[in-house]
């Protein structure tokens, strides 16, 4: 009977086993996973190492491997497929296990074992070579290259351990009962001595205990992630059957650069912003570059007309040695080895010539004002001579001139009709052309600055922007100059994401602009808004004085917003879904339209109340809006594109787009349209960042915050006390004006997340701590001045709570910098600016305003000076001179009388002590330990009004010095002393 009559009737036999995956943990357990496994949510985990796990034999025991009877060779066996294969030799298994991939280290290679086999020879194979049919025993094959490769993420969430969340979240709930007990105690304690005392503090500390619990419950739930760059490679760029040359696959993206003044943002700057965006680690032909000037200055425009012609020899430098960073300024200035661990030998020759070249392009740059004046006034002499020639004599206005010999049609250095800052026309200069889709390397020649035959010396599309501007238009600053570039880029390249960049932020991590990506094309980033990374700063002070860095706020804050439903826009370094920035609503799995098919709510053509005006612009949304979907690589991909839908060559560009252009960034484009109240960057108020991420937060996106592990931006901020305060009171002044606007997070819709609300209420509420800061800042004063304090006796319960309360803040804090990676010093100073802010800058915020909201009068805003540091690099006085500088501002003045009173307050309060009949000490060292509370926080800011000598301005001591006084008599005339009262020795009272 043969073995297929013996197999009938019996039942069917089990199918094959599978190879399983798994891991080892940290106890040496090893966890496994199936194919299936890896293609579900586990996918998300990161495999550094795979380990085989070989499934037992079917009566679970380890298998044992017997000689097989070459005569038997050929029997069936269960287990197998049809039949086992006749024993190998030594020098057979050796050679097969010799076939195995094995990496450079000396390590197996894991990944060819990703796949699922049946049991040929034996159970858990994992590989099988081609055998010679001959059965000779000779292996001739290697192992199949397996095309069917697992599905992986290209981003997953870190999250934070639970042995540093779950204490966290215990103290915030311990803290909540202690506050609300001993705020209940509080108000059930009167202090009949001193009710006004009592009154005044227990307002204040029910206002604290709310503000705290709003900044702190979006806290709660922080989380980390990370990208996988190599994965974004093999999906997008590796070479297929389809797409042989491996041309980039990834969606386009253009970089927005605002610029408004070239005095307090200097052209070298905005220069060396464009160049680092140029050199850029993103497909050349998928990268364009628009600088918005808001000035229309032409020294801007010469400028970046010089940054074009550097870029020639600057970008391909970078992409030949591959340097970081790639802003030149910031690369010739490192104070570490520029050559550690480059490999090339020519980098030393190239290097020295690159920085020859970089000298003489600031050489030109720095010359360009005096180049400009001296063209102009001989242009005009020449201008006047003609004319004067001329019955009757004409005068002839003062022009700036280009170096072609026309005028510039931009602002002139002499303002005139028509060509002044707030009225010029509108500008669009093409620096550099679309550039192919294939490389093009460079030469080797003798007068070549470097050798370039293997690199590509492609530049992406740069484009210079200046809107047009009359003065009988609202132009909306920032916001409105981000619309212009936001409609003209989609004209001219309509890349589906656009990046906002100021202009002394530059790219730090030339392979961010990838980073960014990976959240937008992995699974479900169809439904990310925007992409925010941290802003990070140079050029501070070592101590950073006045809390520059803000890294309690990009390290603590967004981490816990990006737990919720992202966090908000902090108004630079950020990725933008353009289509989001349209105004339109997330896709949804079940009634989701796609832009280019019919919808009632999306009628593209007919729509242009909404947009404007421009065929070119309709037509561009539904295209951007497929160009910027992920993949179709997964089943859980509802809405994702072809691979291989964006290779292609975009077209040139030819003079009808550019007058389209042209068109739409003229200022009266946006009439009676959306722009600015649903549509782009929203106007209104003056942290529009914060309003036009809170409507797209609104309308039900979510946002992404990107940590990467080196800068992805760098940029400058105000090192000087002055600018400093000048830029918290333009946030907070922004921040008032969203409280009284439609924009307050009370009056969000349902699709917005209740912690995200909070967070929201949170950013426009907090400036009115001021009021309620500056009256407690006062209350040690006034307890020492009466006598009394906020309690009617230091019992032991107002100890207990007062210890609970400041314990459960310091573990908090201690517990923050674990799980965010700030350090105890950031976190102080934190506190100190807050403090300072509070007591100055934000009272200011209040009253302007209450006073918009009032009067609907528009503020004017000082625009923060871009210091640019000028010394020499190792002297660190010239480095940081800006610190010292004191300049005069009304807000100086609430903080420092603060720490006049208080000062004056102790004096009061020791002296009565120390000469009363019966002294009270414990009211005097409650009341000096708070006064000290307050001076310490205020610190830094009388450390910054002495200057580097001293030179505070006197103005400033004059006023604060009336105040105190003026405060002082008022309150002895409020209650004046009792006649047996005696401070100072003998002298008393009348």
């Amino acid at each position: 009977m043969t073995s297929s009559e013996k197999n009938q009737g019996n039942p069917p036999a089990p199918p094959p086993p599978k190879v399983t995956f798994g891991r080892r943990t940290g106890s040496g357990r090893y966890v496994r996973y199936s194919r299936e496994d890896l293609e579900s949510e586990l996918g998300n985990v990161d495999f550094s190492k795979y380990v085989v796990q070989f499934p037992l034999t079917p009566d679970n025991q380890p298998m044992d491997v017997v000689p097989l009877d070459p005569a038997v060779s050929d029997k069936a066996v269960d287990g197998c497929d049809d039949k086992v294969p006749a024993a190998k030799t030594k020098a057979t298994i050796d050679r097969r296990l010799r076939s195995m991939t094995w990496g450079a280290a000396g390590e197996f290679d894991y990944n060819q074992l990703l796949f699922e086999t049946k049991g040929t020879y034996g159970y858990g194979n994992a590989i099988r070579a081609e055998e010679d049919e001959a059965g000779d025993g000779e292996d001739r094959g290697e192992p199949k290259d397996f095309v069917v490769k697992p599905w992986r993420p290209l981003t997953r969430k870190l999250k934070i351990p639970a042995a540093i969340l779950s204490p966290y979240r215990l103290l915030v709930a311990v803290r909540i009962v202690a506050l609300s007990l001993f705020l209940a105690w509080r108000i059930a304690h009167k202090n009949q001595d001193a009710i006004w005392l009592w009154g005044i503090s227990i307002v204040c500390e029910v206002w604290f205990a709310f503000s705290w619990l709003l900044d702190q419950l979006p806290k709660v739930s922080p989380i980390n992630r990370a990208t996988d760059l190599s994965i974004l490679k093999q999906k997008f760029e590796s070479p297929s059957p389809s797409n042989p040359t491996a041309k980039s696959d990834l969606p386009s993206i253009d970089v927005f650069v605002a610029t408004a003044d070239p005095v307090k943002e200097p052209p070298l700057l905005t220069a060396n912003t464009i160049l680092s965006i140029l050199a850029a680690d993103y497909p050349v032909e998928k990268l364009t570059c628009y600088l918005s000037d808001d000035a229309a200055s032409l020294l801007t425009f010469e400028a970046i007309t010089e940054a074009a012609s550097f870029a020639s020899v600057w970008v391909p430098f970078c992409r030949k040695h591959r340097i970081e960073p790639r802003n030149p300024d910031s690369y010739f200035s490192l104070n570490r080895d520029p050559y550690k661990n480059k490999l090339r030998p020519d980098l030393v020759r190239d290097r020295r010539r690159i920085k020859r070249e970089y000298d003489e392009f600031k050489v030109r740059i720095n010359g360009l004002p005096e180049s400009i004046r001296r063209r102009s006034d001989a242009f005009h002499a020449s201008e006047e001579l003609n004319a004067s020639s001329v019955e009757p004599a004409v005068k002839i206005p003062k022009a700036t001139w280009m170096a072609d010999g026309t005028h510039w049609p931009g602002t002139w250095n002499i303002p005139a009709a028509d060509n002044s800052r707030g009225d010029h026309s509108a500008i669009i200069q093409v620096m550099l052309k679309t550039p192919l889709d294939h490389p093009v390397f460079g030469g080797g020649g003798g007068g070549a600055v470097l050798d370039l035959s293997e690199v590509d010396v492609r530049l992406p599309m740069l484009v210079y922007v200046s809107r047009e501007k009359r003065t009988a238009c609202n132009h909306y600053r920032k916001a409105g100059a981000m619309n212009s570039l936001l409609r003209a880029s989609a004209i001219m390249s309509n890349a589906p994401f656009v990046l906002n960049l100021d202009c002394d932020h530059y790219i730090y991590n030339s392979q961010a602009l990838r980073e960014g990506i990976c959240f937008m094309m992995d699974r479900g980033g169809d439904r990310v808004c925007f992409v925010q990374f941290p802003q990070r700063f140079e050029g501070i002070d070592p101590s950073d004085r006045y809390a520059n860095h803000n890294t309690v706020f990009f390290d603590v804050n967004l981490r816990g917003l990006d737990g919720l439903q992202g966090p908000v826009y902090v108004g630079s370094g950020c990725l933008f879904r353009r289509i989001a920035l349209y105004g339109f609503d997330p896709p949804r799995a079940k009634n989701h339209h796609p832009l280019h098919m019919p919808s009632p709510d999306l009628s593209i053509s007919s729509n242009t109340s909404k947009f404007g005006n421009s065929i070119y612009l309709l037509d561009s949304i539904p295209v951007t809006e497929y160009q910027g979907r992920p993949l179709a690589d997964h089943p859980s991909v509802k809405n994702g594109r072809p691979y291989g839908a964006l290779i292609f060559q975009r077209d040139p560009l030819d003079a009808s787009t550019v007058a389209e252009a042209i068109k739409v960034v003229s200022c009266w484009f946006e009439e009676k349209t959306e722009w600015g109240s649903r549509v782009g960057w929203i106007y209104g108020s003056a942290t529009e960042h914060l309003v036009t991420g809170y409507r797209m937060h609104n309308r039900g996106w979510r946002s992404i915050y990107c940590v990467t592990k080196r800068d992805a931006f760098r940029g400058k901020a105000p090192i000087n006390l002055t600018d400093r305060l000048h830029q918290v009171l333009r946030w907070a002044t922004g921040s008032v004006e969203i409280f009284f606007s439609r924009n307050n997070a009370l009056f969000a819709s349902p699709k917005m997340k209740f912690l995200q609300r909070v967070a929201y209420l949170n950013v426009s509420i907090y400036p009115f701590s001021s009021i309620f800061l500056i009256a407690y800042c006062f209350l040690p004063a006034l307890c020492l001045f009466s006598g009394q304090f906020i309690v009617q006796s230091l019992d032991i319960t107002f100890l207990i709570y007062l210890f609970v309360i400041t314990l459960t803040v310091c573990l908090l804090a201690i517990l923050e910098i674990r799980w965010s990676g700030i350090e105890l010093e950031e976190w102080w100073r934190n506190e100190q600016f807050w403090f300072i802010g509070g007591t100055s800058a934000h009272l200011a915020a209040i009253l302007q305003g209450l006073f918009k909201a009032v009067t609907r009068i528009k503020i004017h805003y000082t625009l923060t000076s871009k210091f640019s540091g000028g010394g020499d690099d190792n002297n660190v006085d010239d480095e940081f001179a800006e610190l010292y500088v004191v300049k005069w501002t009304w807000l100086m003045v609430p903080p420092l009388t603060i720490i006049l009173i208080n000062l004056i307050a102790l004096a009061v309060g020791m002296s009565r002590t120390l000469y009363s009949i019966i002294p009270q000490w414990s009211r005097l060292l409650v009341g000096v330990f708070f006064s000290f509370w307050v001076l310490a926080h205020l610190y830094p800011f009388a450390k910054g009004l002495m200057g580097r000598r001293g030179k505070t301005p006197t103005i400033v001591f004059v006023w604060s010095g009336l105040i105190a006084i003026t405060i002082s008599l008022l309150w002895v005339a409020i209650k004046p002393p009792s006649a047996n009262s005696r401070i100072g020795g003998s002298f008393s009272f009348a």
